[in-house]
């Protein structure tokens, strides 16, 4: 984040660091003229564990083993928006054009856990509409109900009483018993959720060792349906299950922690209209051989159809029938997307076939994919950008839809109280674990023009064996 606002800083925005309770999150601003309309650019920054892997490999080749990676792509975002804000800049301060530039990030959206603290402690109050991106292999951009559930992350911790699991197992209290009893009632439950709904969770603490009864004992789940008020049937559910496990194993419920949430999401129709032309304007990179050829050689090596990189921008898409619709992942853009008027723009730095939250989401990063298709996704961002700011109609047109026709549907109700705080703990065992010894991969510009470069990596890598010829015990493969 240093890297990103330090080059903002240079260029003469303002900066505000921790904003939100949150050490990493941060502002940039900069205003021309009467300083209206302001218009923020977002976008995601953080990183998916155990996904670590060689940008240009297009098969499992990891940096270090089982260290974070970019295995989403949220890396290239910012890119977007920074290389688009800072040309915009640059005309606005030539041709005399008003306006505001606002950039943040969204910080830990894997655990879907800044932007509704940013929308509680004011982060975007005096904004008129948000321009979000999001890596993807295609151009797209949606307006109205979109894929995508609403989602309460949260954590049951028990506490028991400890004893010797062999020598006086009946002097215990286990709250590992607790969390296990919940998440088999919560099992229970499943067959009678509606279809849309998605829940899963993990144990986060468990015992210190077999022999001692666990005092202490934490489970995570994620709660998903379609709205507000069905997630919170299912979060109530659980609260429920978690009193009835307590009093099975005669322990106590210590915490249940709302650590991240997100709304379902809305975007805006007349922004998405602009968003659309602009990207048909641009249109998709040229893609080169090589680009094809990794393409290809992943999405063989993933098992799946080998059908290249895009060629043909994605139509502009309308509201989903909630009726047919079968569920999915979340995103906390919805809470943003309920205050103001707010579009997703999806940019192609990545490649088809990969299974998302995963190391061959990684492998486009830091290639000629990923520069080709972040510069295409800022140029669209710095068009639809001045059409916001000079051609006088969209931003109204953009509020009218929201009060008269999206806020009509809906009034937007946080799942986070007044008194939470961010979760700014969850990562902090695993970046403790990994930062120093990530650090020697960091890139260098100073000594290398590209990353590809400095990791010593041909452009592009492909498997030239079957799977079935490695050596599992040699693993990971090496290059050939």
């Amino acid at each position: 984040q240093r890297y990103l606002t330090g080059i903002l800083e240079d260029h003469g925005f303002e900066i505000e660091i921790g904003v939100a309770g949150m050490p990493s999150a941060w502002t940039a601003r900069w205003s021309n003229g009467s300083g209206s309309p302001v218009i923020a650019l977002g976008s995601d920054v953080d990183g998916i564990p155990q996904s670590n892997q060689k940008p240009g490999v297009a098969y499992r080749d990891p940096i270090l083993s089982m260290a974070p990676g970019h295995g989403e792509g949220h890396n290239s975002g910012q890119a977007v928006n920074i290389v688009a804000a800072l040309n915009v800049k640059e005309l606005m301060e030539r041709e005399n054009i008003d306006g505001t530039l606002m950039i943040w990030p969204g910080i830990a959206e894997e655990q879907l856990g800044s932007k509704a603290f940013f929308v509680r402690d004011g982060v975007f109050d005096g904004v008129d509409v948000n321009l979000f991106t999001h890596v993807s292999s295609n151009f797209s951009v949606t307006w109205g109900h979109t894929s995508g559930n609403a989602l309460v992350s949260a954590q049951f911790r028990f506490t028991g009483e400890t004893a010797h699991s062999a020598g006086s197992p009946w002097r215990g209290r286990s709250a590992l018993d607790a969390i296990m009893l919940l998440a088999q009632a919560w099992e229970y439950k499943r067959e009678h959720l509606r279809p849309p709904q998605r829940s899963h969770y993990i144990i986060v603490e468990g015992g210190d060792q077999p022999n001692v009864v666990p005092q202490t004992a934490t489970i995570w789940f994620y709660f998903r349906e379609v709205d507000y008020a069905r997630v919170i049937e299912m979060y109530d559910a659980a609260k429920l299950m978690a009193r009835g496990a307590a009093m099975m194993t005669g322990t106590e419920i210590d915490t249940i922690m709302t650590v991240g949430s997100a709304w379902n999401r809305h975007f805006s129709k007349p922004v998405a209209e602009v968003t659309q032309t602009n990207i048909e304007r641009v249109g998709l990179p040229e893609w080169s051989e090589g680009d094809i050829a990794l393409a290809n050689g992943l999405q063989r090596d993933l098992g799946q159809e080998e059908r290249g990189l895009p060629t043909e921008v994605s139509p502009l898409r309308g509201p989903i029938n909630l009726a047919n619709y079968s569920g999915g992942g979340s995103d906390d853009i919805g809470d943003v997307s309920w205050n103001m008027p707010t579009v997703t723009m999806r940019y192609p730095a990545n490649m088809p076939g990969g299974p998302g939250h995963n190391w061959a989401n990684g492998i486009a990063m830091a290639t000629p994919i990923a520069h080709q298709g972040s510069l295409a996704g800022a140029k669209v961002q710095a068009l639809t950008l001045l059409d916001l700011l000079l051609d006088g109609q969209t931003v109204e047109a953009a509020w009218d839809y929201f009060n008269e026709i999206q806020m009509a549907e809906m009034t937007y109700t946080p799942f986070i109280t007044p008194d939470d705080k961010p979760a700014i703990w969850l990562n902090e065992n695993i970046m403790a674990q990994w930062r120093e010894r990530m650090r020697p991969f960091y890139y260098d510009p100073s000594r290398y023009d590209t990353y590809l470069e400095q990791l010593e990596i041909e452009y592009p890598t492909i498997r030239t064996r079957p799977i079935s010829e490695d050596d599992l015990d040699g693993y990971p493969p090496k290059r050939r």
